[in-house]
């Protein structure tokens, strides 16, 4: 008589995240901070409004940072994607006021300016957010740029980092700042900066 065969191994939930529950904090990060600011804003109070202990997120995140890093990347992706192909000086015009409206208009532009703001005092947390979320995204811009230049769309000015330093910082300045972005600025930068090749 064949031994009975064993039972299947139960899923171990053990430190898996549910989508559900990952997706409450990071929505509620977001929100806390754009409600309250970043120095206000703690893992207690994220755990209170996504309705998750706070254990279960220290099992998770090792810091509000982190959760509001994975915050910033998820929602990047979705809402301010770097073009990836086709790259015409129109489409790095379009990035650029992407950009702007996302620093400016959504939760998510706001944890990336807390973020920046929070690296300039710690550089642990500097070191990860250039790994995971700025030389990444670097990383596409700089494709994104060489693509135009190598279809002869664009000629600019300098080399490709300090070209999308030139392009990006005036308008992650004014919204660190608080000031308004002109309408005309981006046009501007990309006018002068990029030299489109067919002016």
């Amino acid at each position: 008589m064949s031994a009975p065969n064993p039972p299947a191994p139960r899923a171990r939930s053990g430190s898996r995240r549910d989508e559900a529950a990952r997706l409450a904090v990071l929505h509620a990060a977001d929100d806390l901070l754009v409600e309250h600011g970043f120095g206000a804003l703690t893992v207690e109070a994220i755990a209170r409004r996504a309705g998750v202990a706070k254990q279960t997120i220290y099992r998770w995140w090792p810091s509000k940072t982190e959760i509001l890093l994975d915050t910033l990347i998820e929602d990047s992706d979705k809402r301010l994607p770097v073009p990836t192909d086709g790259t015409t000086v129109e489409s790095i015009r379009a990035y650029l006021r992407g950009f702007a409206r996302f620093v400016t208009r959504d939760p998510a532009g706001k944890v990336l300016l807390a973020l920046l703001a929070q690296a300039q005092h710690d550089p642990g947390m500097a070191r990860t957010f250039h790994r995971r979320y700025l030389d990444p995204r670097r990383g596409l811009e700089r494709e994104m740029l060489a693509r135009a230049v190598e279809a002869g769309t664009v000629a600019p000015r300098l080399g490709p980092d300090a070209t999308i330093d030139a392009l990006v910082g005036p308008i992650a300045y004014r919204a660190l700042t608080g000031a308004s972005i002109p309408r005309g600025l981006v046009d501007t930068l990309v006018e002068d900066l990029l030299r489109p090749a067919s002016d």
